[in-house]
């Protein structure tokens, strides 16, 4: 695997953090996760494959356990806001004193300077600050974010675990390490550089939002309901494309011009695609060019043939449908840790500890100061 050897230290948090180091411990990383004393359940549910050590970083003493295991490690992952891991005298000034190769990755809302940087948000109040929001939703109504996908994890943890491996590339030349500043606001805005670069090419943009080709404007961009209450979703963007897709509705272009008439246009694909099931109609598109594919669930979304030859999805032992690890590497290609489960807080606290050359005896004492928890896996009776 590409990353094999390489140690992560994660500080626990939600979504982007653990997402990122979910990347790079399904691409080879070790990756342990530093969870709070006294947690005693983790809604991360990100962690797969991960150990998970508990610890007290208000202690001295934990703070030392911190900086041994962070001595020990390539990458730290610090999803907290500006000044918190500087306060507990754990930002990247003090740490790479003692460790030059550290890749210190600090992912954030707001980035670690500027008027928002201390301040609370999430996925979209990131996402609309970076612009991208208000280009988003039906027309005649309010921005819609989709979910919190866009600035969580593209913006967020996908670009924050591309810019460890930049780090951790460039460190093989230059032997030393690096602070890796990924700000959602600016991971989203960077994520949607084609929004702001094609703003000026003729026909695509310039309307209100809504009412352009590709926000749901045009009637062969959008998705439609079927017979069955399932949907289709139509993409016939190119003009030799449209001209499959109305060839396979039986129409002709002067029936249903591309560039014209677009909410009338739809209002009679509306009612042509109630008239036969999500299933009949991928009976017809399948293997086109039409660009017309299903509107797959969650729930059916492994079946699907596709997806199947592909092996796109795994699921785990309850059953979880878990995407498998992308894009594909032909020699060391990623692995899902989606069977391994996640740990509990502090799941391997005694074990990391002793791999430290803690004694037992003195992983007695922390445990009984409060120093450290040791976690136990839950039955999955």
């Amino acid at each position: 695997m590409p990353l094999k050897g390489v140690k992560v230290l994660e500080l626990a948090g939600l979504a982007p953090g653990p997402f990122c180091g979910m990347i790079l411990a399904e691409f080879g990383a070790s990756v342990i996760k530093v969870d709070k004393i006294n947690t005693f359940h983790s809604i991360d549910s990100l962690g797969n494959g991960k150990r998970s050590i508990a610890l007290n970083l208000k202690s001295p003493k934990g703070i030392s356990i911190f900086k041994k295991l962070s001595n020990q490690s390539d990458v730290l992952i610090d999803p907290y806001r500006a000044g918190v891991m500087e306060k507990m005298k754990l930002g990247p000034e003090e740490l790479t004193k003692t460790n030059k190769r550290l890749i210190y990755a600090r992912l954030s809302g707001f980035g670690h300077k500027g008027p928002y940087a201390n301040m609370a948000g999430h996925d979209i109040n990131y996402l609309a600050l970076s612009g991208l929001l208000s280009l988003m939703g039906r027309s005649d109504q309010k921005p819609t974010p989709p979910i919190n996908l866009a600035a969580d994890f593209g913006g967020g943890g996908l670009m924050c675990a591309f810019g460890i491996l930049l780090a951790l590339f460039e460190r093989t030349k230059s032997n030393i390490g690096q602070v890796v500043d990924a700000s959602m606001v600016d991971g989203t805005a960077y994520l949607g550089s084609w929004l702001f670069r094609s703003q000026k090419m003729p026909g695509l943009w310039g309307k209100a939002r809504g009412k352009n080709i590709l926000d749901s404007g045009s009637h062969f961009y959008d998705t439609y309901e079927t017979k069955d209450k399932q949907y289709m979703s139509v993409g016939a963007l190119e003009p030799q494309f449209y001209q499959i897709f109305l060839e396979k509705l039986g129409l002709s272009a002067n029936e249903m011009p591309q560039f014209d008439k677009f909410d009338e246009n739809r209002e009679i694909l509306e009612k042509i695609f109630k008239q036969k099931t999500q299933a009949e109609w991928c009976a017809i598109f399948d293997g086109t060019d039409a660009c017309v594919t299903p509107v797959l669930n969650i729930e059916n979304v492994t079946s699907h043939a596709h997806n199947k030859e592909r092996n796109t999805f795994t699921s785990d032992q309850e059953d979880t449908v878990i995407p498998n690890p992308a894009p594909r590497l032909s020699r060391t290609a990623g692995v899902s840790k989606g069977h391994q489960g996640n740990p509990e807080p502090g799941e391997h606290t005694t074990e990391i500890l002793t791999e430290l050359n803690f004694k037992p005896e003195e992983i007695r004492t922390l445990i009984s100061a409060g120093i450290i928890n040791q976690g136990t896996k839950r039955s999955m009776l």
